[in-house]
């Protein structure tokens, strides 16, 4: 696509007014994905504002966080003039059909490094009929890298999803603005931190972990990153109950002595986590199973994962969901999204703890690629999946989980438990 006149405009951010521009001579051709603005997207916070070149115009671009406007930057016209009202008709594209975004450079063969900048390209799905889609682009060219680089991170974070526990348990929200406050303001909050790691090798750091449904489902999303976060994860968690299997698996863990604030349940025949400092050892089906250091607020649980749970507390929610009906299953995730108890059902138990290990025992049962539409060819089959903080991780053997107390310092304060919350998943 010829790119015409470039160059480096930057303007100011988070709202601000743009710098002058050149006038351009012609409007931005009319795209098939894009839409006239809607009264609600105008009354949005602006995240970014900037000047990038669409088609072969300059452009007033603004960034909110559901859609990217853009207008034609021309001369100034006589008023009433229709043809000039024509031109500058603004143009909407929402952010929940973009599904990937990457800088765009020019390199040529042979050559060390990135090459020269040309700006940013945002991938867009289109529904071109029922149940068929195809992918389109959008360039959004400026030459100054910093001025790039910042839209692109902010891309990437909105597209990114809801999958920050960390940020959403200190903040009650995954926002830029939130955090510089907390950070104006001198607000430090010591953290729990967890290992990870197998066979005596450091796998990661981490804050919360899921095995079996939680890791499933997590797998599935990531094999369609083309879908937009909140459709994909839909789509996960229904698949994923759909073939809803437990895990045949032994559980050791280290009970804290003194846990006041975590209301334990146990199994008749299971151990009491109060009961000494011993390692104790429960094995079963169990459909899911859930370490967690911190309360992980998050979107679709708003009184968190693991609700009396607290940042540096020195300890960690172990919550096993034994083998049961996919309807029973499904009432304790829906009381995820509500005030009600979601561990009060006699097949959930909960412990309060130090350390962790999770050992596969069957591993013809382990995460099998081949059995999903889309195979990962990267992926063993003998590996099972975790959801790590929202990553995957795919391990073959056991897990070792040990918590270190109070290990980093970040900007935040610790979120009281919401009392009034109404947010409900959609998925279910």
């Amino acid at each position: 696509m010829p790119l015409g006149r470039r160059g480096g405009r930057v303007s100011a951010l988070e709202g601000g007014g743009e710098e002058e521009a050149p006038p351009a001579a012609a409007a931005v051709p009319s795209v098939p994905w894009a839409s006239p603005p809607q009264p609600e997207a105008a009354a949005e916070q602006v995240l970014l504002r900037g000047i990038f070149e669409i088609g072969r115009s300059s452009c007033d671009v603004v960034l909110s966080v559901r859609a990217l406007r853009w207008r034609p930057i021309l001369p100034v016209r006589p008023a009433g003039d229709s043809k000039y009202d024509l031109l500058c008709k603004e143009e909407f594209l929402e952010l929940k059909d973009i599904f990937s975004v990457k800088l765009k450079r020019r390199c040529f063969a042979n050559q060390q490094g990135n090459g020269t900048l040309l700006g940013i390209t945002l991938f867009i799905c289109l529904k071109k009929e029922q149940n068929k889609l195809k992918d389109s682009t959008l360039d959004l060219i400026n030459l100054s890298e910093d001025h790039c680089n910042i839209w692109f991170r902010q891309f990437k974070e909105i597209l990114a999803g809801s999958t920050n526990v960390l940020a959403h348990s200190l903040h009650g929200i995954a926002h830029v603005v939130t955090a510089t406050l907390h950070i104006i303001m001198g607000h430090i909050q010591p953290v729990d931190v967890c290992t990870f790691s197998t066979a005596g090798r450091l796998l990661r750091f981490g804050f919360s972990a899921m095995f079996g449904f939680g890791g499933r489902t997590l797998a599935l999303a990531e094999k369609h990153r083309w879908m937009s976060p909140n459709q994909r994860r839909d789509f996960a968690v229904i698949k994923a109950l759909a073939k809803l299997k437990p895990e045949d698996c032994e559980i050791s863990f280290l009970p804290l002595n003194s846990s006041p604030d975590f209301p334990e349940r146990s199994e008749e025949g299971s151990p009491k986590s109060n009961c000494n400092t011993q390692w104790q050892m429960i094995q079963g089906q169990f459909l899911n199973v859930s370490i967690m250091a911190i309360p992980c607020l998050c979107s679709v649980a708003p009184r968190g994962l693991a609700p009396y749970t607290r940042l540096n507390n020195g300890s960690m929610a172990l919550i096993i969901a034994r083998n049961t009906s996919r309807p029973e299953f499904i009432k304790h995730l829906k009381r995820y999204a509500s005030v009600k108890n979601q561990f009060n059902f006699p097949f959930i138990e909960t412990y309060t703890v130090e350390e962790v290990k999770v050992y596969p025992r069957n591993k013809t049962s382990a995460y099998n690629p081949e059995e999903d539409d889309q195979p990962n060819e990267t992926a063993s089959e003998t590996s099972f999946p975790w959801n790590v903080d929202g990553d995957l991780m795919e391990v073959t053997s056991e897990v070792h989980i040990k918590l270190h107390p109070r290990l980093i310092n970040l900007y935040g304060e610790s979120m009281e438990e919401m009392k009034d919350a109404k947010v409900t998943c959609n998925c279910l």
